[in-house]
């Protein structure tokens, strides 16, 4: 006997990136080719190599989320996180009750550096200006370092403790901390609990930022960042010849998951279907995958097979793509190995090159640009893609075409450590 297998159903999107606070304004900045790339504003940045990074702008948590008290207990891309989920549970036009609030999960994906460059700032200011640690001060009563609201805003669960609170889910809840593959792999955790029947509904999704003195640093002494200072817009630029490092982002984005036949019951507008997800451990280097794609084909192949859809059913591939010497070619190996010669039909781009790289938010935010681009029917650009690399030949998306129907796309995030993730999206109109 054959069981029908539950369908999860992409009922709303959020998003908060370095192209705009809402998902409207992104996709349009998006589909102008208007990056999100300039000199970091948020610190002075003067004295690194890398100057600039793809911020989050204008975003006013208080005006945007207005729970003052809620926002004592969360730090920026925390409140990203806030924002972005509100927006999707608007979108979604549901919300938990007392009689849903069990069946409702809650995923995140999310960056692991709880604390602020400025809390340790003030910390070493304050208690250890010789450079020994003056325990007795640090614990005394009121000094700023013994506030508990800075510890709790410092925890790794902490984003996914305030969205709890904010909407009231008391099902099954869960944060990965997989660096690149978070938010990817938050969207497939997802998938489960629908297929499952652990939740008939799901508010999933990443966020993070990486953009402060700590981050910044430490992707400069790695190497990996484009040090092209003087031309921001064009310093990332996935699959060109001349790529020289990616620009850090920050943001969140965010789904809420129905089951299908539920979401269909209520005459839920639906996205697209999230229909495969595909996981791997690559274990090559710490910052890169193998030269033959190894760990990103096993995570590609799971997913497809997952979805139940063959390579020649993909129009359209949101590849990782961070503009990094290694991981674009590595990376289109990979879609070689697993797409045989229908890589050279399936429209491929990187979503990176307008808004940077989001670190633990970026699975999360280019599975909703697949979502937006079944739904629009439109397949973003690759931008600054001028002068081809030889060992990137895929069909990349150099301009805007016209509208054409996307039957089922697929996302990729591969991460430092070698955690690949791989998510397939299919046109609600698919069976």
């Amino acid at each position: 006997m054959t069981l029908t297998r539950r369908r999860a159903a992409i009922t709303g999107v959020g998003l908060v990136t370095p192209l705009g606070n809402d998902t409207a304004t992104t996709w349009e900045a998006l589909c102008a080719e208007r990056s999100g790339v300039a000199p970091i504003a948020g610190f002075d940045a003067s004295g690194f190599s890398v100057r600039i990074a793809a911020e989050v702008k204008g975003f006013d948590a208080v005006a945007v989320i207005g729970d003052r008290k809620l926002l004592k207990f969360a730090n920026r891309y925390q409140s990203f996180a806030l924002a972005a989920a509100d927006e999707a549970m608007r979108d979604a036009g549901i919300a938990p009750d007392e009689r849903t609030a069990s069946r409702w999960g809650c995923v995140v994906g999310s960056g692991m550096l709880g604390f602020s460059y400025e809390a340790l700032a003030d910390l070493h200011r304050g208690f250890a200006a010789d450079g020994e640690l003056n325990v007795k001060q640090l614990l005394a009563a009121g000094s700023a370092a013994a506030d508990p609201l800075v510890f709790c805003r410092s925890q790794p669960n902490a984003g996914l403790w305030l969205l709890l609170r904010r909407f009231g889910i008391r099902g099954y809840a869960s944060s990965v901390h997989t660096a690149c593959s978070s938010g990817g792999q938050a969207l497939g955790t997802a998938l489960k609990l629908i297929r499952r029947a652990t939740a008939d509904y799901v508010l999933a999704g990443g966020f993070d930022s990486m953009i402060d003195p700590i981050g910044l640093a430490g992707f400069c002494l790695l190497g990996a960042l484009s040090p092209d200072n003087d031309t921001p817009e064009r310093a990332s630029r996935p699959f060109d010849l001349t790529r020289n490092g990616f620009v850090l982002g920050e943001g969140a984005g965010f789904f809420v998951l129905e089951e299908w036949n539920a979401a269909c019951a209520r005459g839920a507008h639906i996205y697209a279907e999230l229909a495969g997800d595909g996981n791997s451990l690559s274990s090559y280097r710490i910052t890169d995958s193998h030269p033959s794609g190894d760990g990103p084909i096993q995570a590609m192949r799971q997913a497809l097979a997952d979805a139940r859809v063959s390579p020649g059913e993909i129009d359209y591939l949101n590849a990782h793509g961070t503009s990094t010497p290694m991981n674009d070619r590595s990376e289109c190996a990979a879609i070689h190995a697993v797409f045989g010669a229908e890589a050279a039909r399936v429209p491929v781009s990187s979503t990176k090159s307008l808004m940077g790289h989001l670190i633990a938010g970026a699975g999360a935010v280019e599975a909703a640009v697949c979502a937006l681009g079944i739904h629009h029917g439109t397949v973003p650009v690759n931008a600054n893609l001028v002068e081809r690399d030889p060992e990137c030949d895929l069909n990349f998306v150099c301009e805007r075409h016209g509208p054409q129907r996307i039957r089922a796309a697929m996302s990729n995030s591969f991460d430092f450590g070698g955690s690949n993730s791989c998510l397939v999206l299919r046109n609600a109109g698919e069976r």
